[in-house]
Formats: structure tokens, sequence, C-alpha cells
């Protein structure tokens, strides 16, 4: 399809050169060859009488008009998908979507849980794929590469709706055979021992009780680094040493694994998980769908 002699079909072309400012991994994106994304690139820069990427060193940089078309290159490819995937006549039984939702392994198993059945029955053609939150994870949402972002309330993106699901506290676990650790941990108590930790996506990001704790002046002696929360607690078994964890995700492990909660050295703040989506997916009727059926989760979740 062409608008004013431009092959619309280029925009998408476009939009991986902008973004991935090389043409072997734009040819890699698109599943297409490199001389057939050299071949769009050579309409491009007809079409705008621009460069739009020029060598700099090894390097190729993005144009001063480049620079101005990579949001609305991008906000228009956003609209169309979202035009194309609007089904007026919306039912969950009949749908077929995918939906890429950033999150950690502690919502999945909390919340995600709770979820799966309500799509397993309602809308048998709906698949999820659950995607790690990485530094970049914001900015995958604004280029349309998740649907959906399920954050602590500090990692908010300001300029996208997103509600609040649920809260969380925190607990320290240990080894249900730990004897040497009582009902509570004290500050000295707690610096003392040895921890299993867990460092998030890449690069590697401290949580949000480490954050809190360091703020506060109390030093952890990590003896254990684990790449999620899932890790944790089976490092600790058989061992003296001791975790911070959510309450939630420590109570269901707690049924599962010979582990005991106890009391941190001091109140951590509670975490406030939110979800957040694109701007464009706002009156998407099977994004909405979805949405609503995570807050009915979170909110079987709270009961």
């Amino acid at each position: 399809m062409r608008f004013n002699r431009l092959d619309l079909n280029l925009l998408v072309t476009l939009d991986a050169l902008l973004d991935e400012r090389r043409i072997t991994r734009a040819a890699e994106r698109l599943n297409l060859s490199q001389s057939a994304i050299s071949g769009m690139l050579a309409k491009l820069r007809e079409y705008f009488d621009d460069e739009l990427l020029v060598p700099v060193g090894r390097n190729l940089e993005l144009t001063p008009l480049a620079q101005e078309l990579v949001q609305p290159v991008r906000d228009l490819l956003l609209q169309v998908q979202t035009i194309v995937a609007i089904d007026p006549a919306f039912e969950p039984a009949q749908a077929r979507r995918h939906f890429k939702i950033a999150t950690s392994d502690y919502v999945i198993n909390v919340l995600m849980r709770r979820l799966i059945p309500m799509i397993e029955q309602s809308a048998p053609h709906v698949t999820l794929e659950f995607m790690p939150q990485v530094e970049d994870s914001a900015e995958k949402l604004r280029r349309g590469e998740y649907d959906l972002l399920i954050i602590p309330e500090p990692f908010i993106a300001p300029d996208h709706p997103h509600l609040p699901l649920f809260d969380d506290s925190y607990t320290c676990v240990v080894w249900s055979g730990n004897t040497s650790v009582g009902e509570r941990l004290g500050v000295e108590e707690f610096e003392r021992l040895d921890h299993v930790e867990a460092l998030l996506g890449w690069p590697r990001a401290p949580t949000y009780d480490s954050r809190f704790m360091e703020a506060q002046g109390i030093r952890r002696r990590v003896r254990i680094t684990t790449s999620d929360f899932s890790s944790i607690a089976p490092a600790l078994i058989g061992t003296q040493m001791v975790a911070t964890m959510h309450r939630r995700f420590a109570g269901e492990l707690a049924k599962l694994l010979p582990l005991r909660l106890v009391e941190p050295p001091l109140a951590i703040p509670a975490v406030r998980e939110f979800l957040q989506w694109h701007e464009y997916r706002e009156k998407d009727p099977c994004h909405r769908w979805l949405r609503e059926r995570l807050v009915e989760a979170a909110g079987a979740l709270a009961g």
C-alpha cells in the first residue's frame, strides 16, 4: 500500500533500522536478507531525501531527521497494530491473541497461578508469554514489544496508563532446622549471618528490600547470589543462612519446603505491584479483558 508515494511497508523496515542502527540486526529482526534491507534503506533515503543513517567510525548514527522520525514512526506502527488487533465483536472464547507480559518470577508464582486457570477456562485460544524484567522493559513497552508490565511502583513509566494490583510485605526466611535463629532477628545478628540474595535482570540490580536495607545503613554478608526469587528458598535448606523475601511468596514456599519465617530486624515498607500498558492498547477489547482478569486475580490474592 502506498501513501503519498511511500510504500507503507517500508515503515516497518524504517522502524527496525532506527531502533537497531545496524543493517545486519534489522535484517535479523525482520527475517530478511541484508541486501533486501539495504535496498529498502535506499528507497527510504530517496523518499525522505536524507541519508537517515550515516557511518561514524564503525557504527551507523541517525541523522537529525531520522532522530525526529523515531517516535512518530513507532507510534504510527503501534496504532496500526492496535487497529488490526481490535475485534468489535470480541468474545473471549473465540479470541486468538498472544500477550507478552514482563514481570518477575515472584509475581508469576503468587499471581499468575490464579490468572492462568481463568484464561484456560474462558479464553482457550489466548496465549501468554512471561518475559523477564530487564533494564529497558519500559522502553520495550513503548515500542510495543511487551503488552503489559507488572512491576513495583518505583519503576512505573509515568507516560503510560497504570493501576495498582496488590501489596506485599517482607519477612526473613531460614531453614526449619536452623536452631541458631529465633522468632525475630536483631540488627547485629542480621549483619553477622550469611545471606542469600537475588540480583535481578541485566545489568544485575538489587531488589527493593536490599535497597531499603542499604539506605538504612544495614549491611548484609551475602554468601549466595541468585538471579531470581524462586532460587532463594532452596539455597537455604540445610544451612544457617538467612534470606529476606516477599511474605506471600515465603508463605507459599513454606508449605512445600522445610522453611521457617522470621521477623526482620526492622519493618520494611510494603511493596506495591502495578500493572502498566501502552496508551494505544487502552481501548483494545481483548487487552482490556486481560487487564480486568488480572485485577480479578489480584483481588482473589488479597482475599
